[in-house]
């Protein structure tokens, strides 16, 4: 089995999920999500609802935005978001007022159109990381015969979907039985690591007897990625450059699932998730958070950082990236803060690759990370696209276990993005 094993430090694994206290402001991106952004539909001055469209979605791949406190526009302007990117957003002041502008709730006897327009409606993305609208990949033009419910976490620090499984058990298979609905499946496999022992009790627990199948898998780094995932439930291999759905499967995060019932049951869009608030702060939490709240909002509610602070992660530490400023705010995407003072944080020097092989060795796409990194360091990205690094899932594995400290996966996120920009240009 590919991946490596790392230090977890679910350190919040047994804390609830709280409600944060509503922010008197949230910044709303309206790129949040794979595909093309939303169109603002609102001007400043304009007084909103939670949950009122604020960002209608254009074309297919693209997710509608919504407000998420109430309150009135302050501002539309390009602002940096934890991707890295600068996109336009909508800054609005709350008015400390609980009004929400939801959509009625969708029948029992919802047919699979009717289910997918909501899920498009509420402008539900992956939330597991991807941030790939929700209502395309369910929309499969393939025969799919297996929905994978994907509750492995398998990112050091993590635990707000261990907290939604423990806590949120009953919504999330009501989530997957809507999807399982929409793709017309009969079997559901439930996917948890080994090392969420008491949620795997509950999950066991909630699914005995129903047509939902457990299955433990051994804890190891990336376990969570669909393909990785897909291989260890149902041993199907994904085509190199293929898709779950090329092998009949389509993967769900956990809270993902409990979104698309929240929107055909209550009738609720995206417009809050679980962000762990993790690391070197006095009080680590996790916490259910309006979409738009900064991170300094976070940090504060969690007491403030425990030492001197040297880098803030939106996400963990194999994937997650590192920001610039502490007012980027939470997208549908975030699902930690992590918090690193300096005792946490070490410098390493890159020397000389020494050909021994470990990147090989681990890396779950069965790629050839050094060559990779040595023809982008050379700027041969052509080179780079015939070794497949397009297929690279920027899991980090190669630069951790790498004995010359190379960061291997930023040279392969280098040169897929060469690559893209040179196929836009035609």
């Amino acid at each position: 089995m590919r991946g490596v094993h790392v230090p977890y430090n679910k350190m919040t694994s047994g804390l609830a999920i709280e409600k944060l206290q509503l922010p008197d402001h949230v910044v709303i991106p309206l790129h949040q999500h794979t595909g093309a952004p939303a169109d603002a539909v609102v001007q400043k001055g304009d007084e909103v609802k939670a949950g009122q469209l604020i960002g209608q979605a254009k074309g297919y791949v693209s997710a509608n935005i919504h407000a998420s406190i109430c309150g009135a526009v302050k501002d539309i302007k390009d602002l940096y978001v934890p991707t890295g990117m600068k996109v336009k957003c909508v800054v609005i002041e709350g008015n400390g007022r609980d009004e929400k502008a939801f959509m009625d709730p969708l029948p029992e006897s919802a047919s699979k159109e009717e289910l997918l327009a909501r899920i498009k409606d509420a402008g539900i993305v992956g939330m597991g990381g991807a941030q790939f609208p929700t209502h395309v990949k369910l929309d499969a033009k393939k025969p799919i015969d297996a929905l994978i419910i994907n509750g492995s976490e398998c990112e050091p620090f993590v635990t707000s979907d261990e907290r939604l499984m423990m806590e949120h058990t009953e919504e999330i298979l009501q989530g997957a039985r809507i999807a399982m609905k929409i793709l017309g499946v009969k079997k559901i496999i439930f996917a948890i690591e080994d090392n969420k022992k008491e949620a795997i009790e509950h999950v066991k627990q909630v699914c005995a007897g129903s047509e939902i199948d457990v299955r433990v898998l051994h804890s190891i780094y990336p376990q969570g990625a669909e393909k990785t995932l897909i291989y260890n439930t149902l041993k199907r291999v994904v085509p190199m450059g293929g898709l779950p759905l090329d092998v009949g499967v389509v993967v769900q995060n956990v809270a993902t699932l409990k979104a698309i019932r929240d929107a055909c049951y209550d009738g609720k869009p995206l417009i809050e998730r679980v962000v762990t608030v993790t690391g070197s702060v006095k009080e680590p939490k996790n916490l259910m958070v309006p979409i738009g709240t900064e991170f300094s909002f976070l940090i504060e509610n969690c007491g403030g950082a425990s030492e001197d602070l040297a880098k803030v992660i939106n996400g963990g530490p194999m994937m997650g990236i590192a920001q610039p400023s502490l007012d980027v705010p939470v997208i549908k995407g975030t699902n930690c803060v992590l918090v690193m003072g300096s005792s946490m944080v070490r410098r390493y020097e890159e020397k000389d690759c020494i050909r021994c092989s470990r990147c090989v060795s681990v890396c779950p796409q069965d790629l050839l990370p050094t060559s990779i990194a040595l023809y982008a360091k050379n700027k041969r990205y052509d080179d780079c696209e015939a070794l497949s690094v397009m297929n690279c899932v920027e899991c980090g594995c190669c630069s951790y276990v790498c004995p010359a400290r190379i960061q291997i996966v930023q040279y392969a996120k280098i040169a897929k993005s060469e690559i893209i920009a040179k196929r836009r240009r035609g």
